[in-house]
Formats: C-alpha cells, structure tokens, sequence
C-alpha cells in the first residue's frame, strides 16, 4: 500500500474532497486523523471509514480551523495519540456567494480569510516545531484554479487561492532546508456542497453547461480525483516534488 505507515492529518472531512482523500488514506494503509468543525457529519466519515476498514483506522476531532488555539491544541493532541504526524492536508475551506464585488460584506471577506489562508499560518506554527524535531514532514494545501485563472463574481474568494498558491511555494522555499515538503492542489469546481455557492445559485442546466464549456474535458472536479492527486503527494513516489501546484481541472487553466 502506497501510504503504509503514515500518519495523516486532513482538515475538513465532513464531506467532499476532505472525506474522500480521508477514505483513499486509510484504503492506502494510513492512518488519519480527520477534522472537521461539524462533528455529526465527521463522526458519519469517520465511522464508515472504520467499519470499512474493520479497526481504528481514523480518528475524528472537532476543530475550526480558524481559531488558533484549536488547532494548536487538535494537532498536539494528534501528535499525542498517533505518535506523531508525517502529513497535513489543510482542506477546510469556505466561499461566499458568486456575486458582484462589492456585495461580498467585510463579515464574509474577513471569514473567506481566516478560514482560507489564516488556517494554513495557524497550522504551520502548530505543526513545524513537530517536523524539525522529526526531520521531516509533508504539507498539501487544497488551494482552487480560482487562484490562478479568477472569474468574476468570486472575486475576494479568488484571492484567497492566490494567496494560497504563493504562500504554498514560499513555504516550500523557505522549508526544504528541514527536508519538508510543501504542495498544493488547485481543483476546478466540484461536485461537492459548495457547487450552488461557486455557482452563485440553484444548478440549473444552463449554469452548468456554460460552465463546463469552460473546461477542455469537459466535467467537474469530483472528489475521488483529489483524492487521487494528494494519495500521491502524500507518498514517497512524490520525495523529490515541492513547491508544485497540481491543476486537477480537466484542462481549465490552459
């Protein structure tokens, strides 16, 4: 199995990629610790993956990601009971509506921010002092091709994956030194439950056929996919890649 061993944190696995990429880590002989700030819903992946599993394979913990003082207690607390953590996978995220600009109200620019891009700051101060000790360590950051090809409507949104693909290459820069690694990867929209809210409303027809006109292959994103892409960053296949942002997006940012 190609992630034997490891011992993985993802956030956000009540449901979409954050759930799939959980299974896909467990089927592949990892061991997880799943995140999420909606415990009804991750303790459902969570027991799923376990009764798939026929053991303890994922452990659930309640956190929002926001807050620093959760996350730096969440990931001690991992730390404590998996003795340790080769990976994080900072998953979680959150959108406002598709709508013009300046529709978007300072409460839901300030949330895209501190869900966005202040998680990743507040993950990183609680998870590098555990990797220099360790000697290494792998960080993937679920970033979006919003951050490299923005479309109206998304437009603070679109920021937040810019700042997200930036800072993902500078943390690779800056921590190779400590033999971490740093990636990211940049889904195009999925079929997950933030859809109607990329879309700016219900999915009908007509909005999802001028979407995928947009994209070469000609289909959403769908969780497996990123599963797929990060079961690979996450392993040693991947030892000699950082600093990469992986489009899984059907062509969209050609």
């Amino acid at each position: 199995m190609r992630l034997d061993g490891k011992r993985i944190l993802v956030t956000g696995t009540g449901s979409g990629f954050g759930a799939a990429m959980a299974r896909r880590f467990c089927a592949e002989g990892a061991r997880v610790a799943a995140l999420d700030v909606d415990m009804d819903a991750n303790d459902t992946v969570v027991a799923d993956i376990n009764t798939t599993h026929g053991g303890s394979q994922a452990d659930g913990y309640q956190c929002d990601v926001a807050d620093p003082v959760q996350v730096a207690a969440t990931v001690a607390a991992c730390i404590d009971a998996m003795s340790g953590l080769d990976v994080v996978v900072n998953n979680a995220g959150w959108s406002h509506r598709n709508q013009p600009l300046l529709d978007v109200t300072a409460e839901e620019f300030r949330k895209v921010y501190e869900v966005n891009v202040f998680s990743i700051h507040h993950m990183v101060r609680a998870i590098l002092p555990h990797w220099r000790r360790s000697g290494s360590g792998v960080m993937i950051n679920i970033t979006s091709t919003a951050g490299i090809r923005p479309r109206p409507g998304l437009t603070w949104y679109n920021s937040t994956k810019g700042a997200v693909n930036t800072l993902t290459k500078s943390l690779a820069a800056e921590l190779a030194s400590d033999n971490i690694r740093v990636c990211g990867i940049a889904p195009v929209m999925g079929t997950t439950g933030l859809l109607e809210t990329f879309m700016g409303g219900p999915e009908t027809p007509e909005r999802r056929a001028q979407f995928l006109a947009t994209i070469p292959l000609g289909r959403f994103s769908h969780p497996d996919d990123i599963a797929s892409a990060a079961v690979f960053l996450a392993s040693d296949e991947a030892r000699m890649i950082t600093g990469a942002i992986l489009e899984v997006d059907g062509g969209r940012c050609i």
